[in-house]
């Protein structure tokens, strides 16, 4: 069944997202677009039954203010702005800044105005995407970038109900995978799960290209550029690769920036992508905050320990070994993940907690160790909740916990001599340190 959309067009707004989900919270599809989406692009969707327009502090963009253009509001859809445009049809009205008014004028308008019904649910979501991936894909195959986290996972089982053998799952060991991480992604996905699935070791492919860089951005953008590259060369050992699927979702979009919202970092699946790639991108939940995410994955029949498993980010360790990555502090990382892992879900935290993990910034400072001068690094603990990934609330920790936890590391973990724990929600800081 195609499900009715309601478009938020982005004129500069940082509300985009609270808008979408509130319509979404409706029982009726909404996805975010940039400001310059065309008529054509519009009547190619389908069943857009109206538009948002929703302006911002973004809204000046090369000195000069963006707009709609006039063919789409020509089209006759119904349209409300929740701030002043440019061109401006005659029933658009303004919101309140109200969160109740706010709820009322967008019920209003997606029932009372455009006439949408309450069709937006993860069966028909999934039963469009495997529509429309099969009209995509048509008789080709796909390769999917499979990290063996939630959302390449949830993408796979989408993409064998779509096309089945034809796909062919890659699994990419960029040597900043955390400890045991490719063993278990190859025995679910090999053996539970029957995918084609081939595993490359590129771990000192990765590394060598990441010696010496220490800026974040351009480490996410080499790991990006060189996953594509990765993926291109093992698409050459099959007949008729066409396409890469990835696990793209649309905090991703957001973080990596538009033209109307500046960029908190580059995902290496948005802002690494090479100009020159040779694949066409299949991204069939991209559209999907994090906890929508889960509820596909639960709808295709992917177990729960997959579906809340420990978030993982596509660069892995990269991003949490600060500075330029070196070989004594990866596995110092990965070490002391292995123990904060362990000590979670010892304590039943593994299910409380979204996500949890460590960091290792480039840093020293004095300590001693049995009666003698060290001069370590320290371990920082991470651990967050949220919903969407969007904002995110520290855990209060127990100390019990945390004195159990900082005892292992000290005493397990070689070359660090402190232990700290980050207390900073997002915003202002972000979820991941990189």
């Amino acid at each position: 069944m195609k499900q009715d959309i309601v478009l938020v067009l982005d004129l500069g707004s940082e509300e985009n997202t609270r808008i979408a989900r509130a319509i979404r919270g409706l029982g009726v599809y909404s996805e975010i677009h940039p400001h310059d989406l065309s008529a054509a692009e519009i009547g190619g969707m389908g069943n857009v039954k109206g538009i948002i327009l929703n302006g911002g502090r973004n809204n000046i963009v090369d000195g000069a203010a963006i707009d709609i253009s006039p063919e789409v509001a020509g089209m006759g859809l119904p349209v409300l702005a929740v701030c002043h445009t440019g061109v401006r049809p005659r029933d658009m009205e303004r919101f309140s800044d109200d969160d109740a008014a706010l709820a009322r004028e967008l019920e209003s308008f997606v029932f009372g105005v455009c006439g949408a019904e309450r069709n937006w649910n993860m069966r028909n979501f999934i039963h469009d995407q495997v529509e429309l991936v099969r009209r995509e894909v048509g008789d080709g195959r796909v390769l999917l970038a499979l990290s063996g986290g939630v959302d390449s996972s949830v993408v796979a089982a989408l993409l064998l109900r779509a096309i089945g053998g034809r796909l062919e799952c890659v699994h990419v060991n960029h040597g900043l995978m955390r400890k045991g991480e490719s063993e278990q992604v190859l025995e679910v996905f090999r053996n539970r799960l029957k995918a084609n699935l081939t595993y490359v070791d590129a771990g000192e492919r990765f590394l060598s290209r990441l010696s010496g860089v220490g800026d974040p951005e351009r480490k996410r953008k080499i790991i990006g550029e060189e996953f594509i590259r990765v993926f291109e060369e093992e698409a050459e050992r099959f007949d008729g690769i066409e396409f890469l699927a990835q696990g793209t979702i649309y905090p991703d979009i957001v973080e990596s920036g538009t033209k109307t919202a500046k960029t908190v970092k580059s995902h290496h699946n948005v802002g690494g992508l090479p100009m020159d790639m040779k694949m066409k991108l299949v991204e069939p939940i991209k559209q999907l905050f994090k906890d929508e995410v889960r509820e596909c994955g639960l709808e295709l029949g992917l177990p729960r320990s997959m579906v809340f498993r420990q978030p993982f980010p596509g660069p892995g360790l990269g991003v949490r070994c600060l500075g330029a990555i070196t070989p004594e502090r990866l596995e110092a990382l990965r070490e002391s993940d292995a123990v904060l892992r362990e000590e979670f879900e010892a304590a039943g935290y593994d299910t409380k907690v979204w996500q949890y993990f460590t960091v290792i910034p480039e840093f020293k400072s004095v300590g001693v160790r049995e009666g003698v001068r060290s001069f370590d690094y320290p371990v920082i603990i991470r651990a967050v909740n949220t919903v969407d990934a969007m904002t995110a609330s520290v855990e209060r920790l127990p100390w019990e916990l945390l004195d159990r936890i900082t005892d292992r590391v000290l005493s397990e973990v070689k070359g660090v001599n402190r232990v700290l724990y980050d207390i900073s929600p997002k915003p202002p800081a972000t979820i991941e340190w990189e």
